[in-house]
C-alpha cells in the first residue's frame, strides 16, 4: 500500500486505540453486548467523515474481527458485520488488500454443499458485497477464480431467488472482469445456470438467461449444446421478457461470439423463429439484430461475394409482393445452413407438441423466404414434410406449411417441382397433395405456369387422382423433444 502520511497514520493509531475495547467485546458470551460492541466500532469509524487511507488502515485491523463475526449466532451481528465490510469495501483504495481473508470467508458461508448461512437475506447481503467486490477490484480478483466459482456454483442453485437474481449479475460481471482467466472454469457455472433457468419466477429466469450469455461469451464453448436446448424452449415461455432476453443473448452471440462460425446453424433458428413473436418489441429486435449480423458476416466474407455484391441486387421475379427482401449476407447464412437446419425442421413440425409443430412451422417460412432459388435442391425433404404437415390437425400449421408452399411456387422452376409433386399425386393421392400443389400454383407467375397447365389438368382429370378415396383417421405424430433440435 502506498505510503500514508504520518498525520492518517496517527489518526488511524488513535482510532484503532478507541475501539480496542469494542474489539474485545466482541468475543463476550453476551449477544447484546456484542451487537453493542459493533455499533460502537462503526461510530468510531465508518460515521466518522475519515479519509479513504485512513479508513484503509482502520479495516486493515478490524477486517479479521468483523470476517469473525459473519458466524455471530445472531443475526443482527452478522447483519452489522456484513454492512460494515461493505461500506469498507467501497469507500478504501485498495479493497484488493482484504481479499485473502474476505474470499476464503465468504467461501466458506456460501460455498458449502449445505446452507451455513441460515437468513436468506444475509446470504443475499454477503452476495451483493461479493458483486460489489468485483465491481471495484476486477482483474485483481483472477488468483481467486475457483473460489469463486465454488461460490457462484451453490448460490446460482439457492432457495432464495433474491440470491439467484444476484449471483448471475456477479457471475457475469466476473467473466467480464477477467476473460483471460474466466474460460478455464465457465462451463461450471453452466449446470447450476441450466437448473436455475425454468424457476417459476420469471424474473429469475431473465437473470439466469443473461447470465448465460455472458458466462458463454467467456467461456470455451464446450456447453453449447445443452444451453442451446434450454435457451430453445425457453423461447415458448409465457413470459415476453424471458423471450426477449433469448432474443438479445442469441443476437449478441451470433454477432460476438468467438467461434460463432461453428455455431451458425444452432443459432440462427433459435434467432429467426423469434420473426413469428406475438410481441412486436421481439419481432423488431430479431430483426435488427439479424440484418446486423447478415451486415457483418457480408464485410466478413467480402471477396467470397464479389461476384453477387455486383450483380444480384435486384430481387427475384415475382417476389412476395409487400415483403422486404433480406440483405445478402442474411440470405448466403441460410443458404449455406439450410442442409443443416431442414432436418430438424422437418422432424420438429410433426412433434407431438402442438406449440413446437407451429413454432417450426412459421420457422420454415422465413427460412424459405431467405433461400430462394437454393430452395430447389432440397426439394425432395421439403414436399415429404409439407405433405406430412399439410395433415396436421392444427389449422395455424396447416396455413403456415401453405405459405411455405406458395415460396416454393414463387422461387422453383415450376418444371421442377411439378414433376415431384404430379408422381407423387398419381402414385399416392391424398388431400395434402393437392393442398401443397395448389399453394405452389398460387405461388407462381402466370409465365412460368403456363407451359405446363396441360400436364397439371391431365394428372388431375386422371382417375387414380380424381376418384381416390381415403379411409379417415387420426392424424400421426411424431414423438420428439419439440424446436429444441434446431440448435442440436
Amino acid at each position: 500500500m502506498a505510503a500514508v502520511a504520518v498525520g492518517e497514520k496517527r489518526v488511524a493509531a488513535e482510532i484503532v486505540q478507541a475501539v480496542a475495547r469494542h474489539l474485545n467485546c466482541l468475543n463476550d458470551e453476551n449477544k447484546s453486548i456484542r451487537k453493542r460492541a459493533l455499533e460502537s466500532i462503526r461510530k468510531e469509524t465508518l460515521d466518522q467523515k475519515l479519509s479513504s487511507l485512513v479508513l484503509q488502515e482502520v479495516f486493515t485491523i478490524l477486517l479479521k474481527p468483523l470476517l469473525k463475526c459473519l458466524s455471530d449466532p445472531m443475526e443482527r451481528c452478522r447483519e452489522t458485520a456484513i454492512q460494515m465490510i461493505s461500506d469498507f469495501i467501497r469507500n478504501t483504495p485498495e479493497p484488493e488488500e482484504a481479499l485473502p481473508y474476505f474470499i476464503a470467508t465468504v467461501a466458506q458461508r456460501l460455498g458449502s454443499q449445505d446452507i451455513v448461512e441460515p437468513a436468506e437475506e444475509l446470504r443475499l447481503a454477503l452476495v451483493e458485497v461479493l458483486t460489489l467486490t468485483v465491481e471495484v477490484c476486477g482483474k485483481r480478483l483472477a488468483p481467486y477464480l475457483d473460489d469463486m466459482v465454488r461460490i457462484l456454483q451453490r448460490t446460482i442453485v439457492d432457495p432464495f431467488p433474491d440470491v439467484k437474481k444476484e449471483s448471475c449479475k456477479c457471475a457475469a460481471n466476473y467473466a467480464k472482469c477477467i476473460p483471460e482467466h474466466f474460460h478455464m472454469s465457465a462451463d461450471s457455472l453452466i449446470k447450476p445456470l441450466m437448473q436455475t433457468i425454468s424457476h417459476q419466477h420469471s424474473k429469475v429466469r431473465v437473470s439466469v438467461i443473461q447470465a448465460t450469455g455472458t458466462v458463454m461469451q467467456y467461456g470455451n464453448g464446450k456447453s453449447m449444446d445443452d444451453v442451446l436446448s434450454h435457451l430453445a424452449q425457453r423461447l415458448f415461455d409465457n413470459s415476453p421478457q424471458v423471450r426477449l432476453a433469448v432474443t438479445n443473448v442469441v443476437g449478441a452471440w451470433l454477432l460476438d461470439l468467438r467461434d460463432r462460425y461453428s455455431y451458425f446453424h444452432k443459432l440462427i433458428p433459435l434467432l429467426l423463429s423469434s420473426f413469428s413473436d406475438e410481441i412486436p418489441e421481439i419481432r423488431l429486435l430479431a430483426g435488427n439484430y439479424w440484418k446486423k449480423i447478415g451486415c457483418q458476416w457480408q464485410q466478413e466474407n467480402e471477396e467470397d461475394l464479389k461476384d453477387k455484391l455486383d450483380f444480384l441486387t435486384l430481387p427475384p421475379p415475382h417476389y412476395p409482393i409487400g415483403v422486404e427482401r433480406p440483405v445478402l449476407g442474411c440470405r448466403e447464412l441460410v443458404f449455406r445452413n439450410l442442409s443443416k437446419i431442414l432436418p430438424a425442421i422437418s422432424r420438429d413440425i410433426t412433434d407431438w407438441v402442438v406449440g413446437n409443430r407451429i413454432k417450426s412451422s412459421e420457422l420454415l417460412s422465413v427460412l424459405l423466404l431467405h433461400a430462394e432459388e437454393h430452395i430447389t435442391q432440397h426439394m425432395e425433404l421439403l414436399l415429404n414434410t409439407l405433405y406430412r404437415a399439410c395433415s396436421d390437425e392444427e389449422q395455424q400449421v396447416v396455413k403456415n406449411c401453405l405459405n411455405s408452399a406458395e415460396l416454393i411456387g414463387t422461387f422453383v422452376n415450376p418444371e421442377v417441382f411439378l414433376k415431384m409433386i404430379l408422381t407423387s399425386l398419381l402414385k399416392s393421392p391424398s388431400p395434402a397433395h393437392l393442398m401443397v400443389l395448389a399453394a405452389v400454383i398460387r405461388g407462381s407467375s402466370e409465365e412460368t405456369l403456363k407451359p405446363h397447365l396441360v400436364a397439371i389438368g391431365d394428372v388431375l382429370s386422371n382417375p387414380d387422382a380424381c376418384q381416390a378415396s381415403e379411409k379417415v383417421r387420426p392424424a400421426k405424430t411424431i414423438s420428439g423433444t419439440g424446436v429444441k433440435q434446431l440448435s442440436k
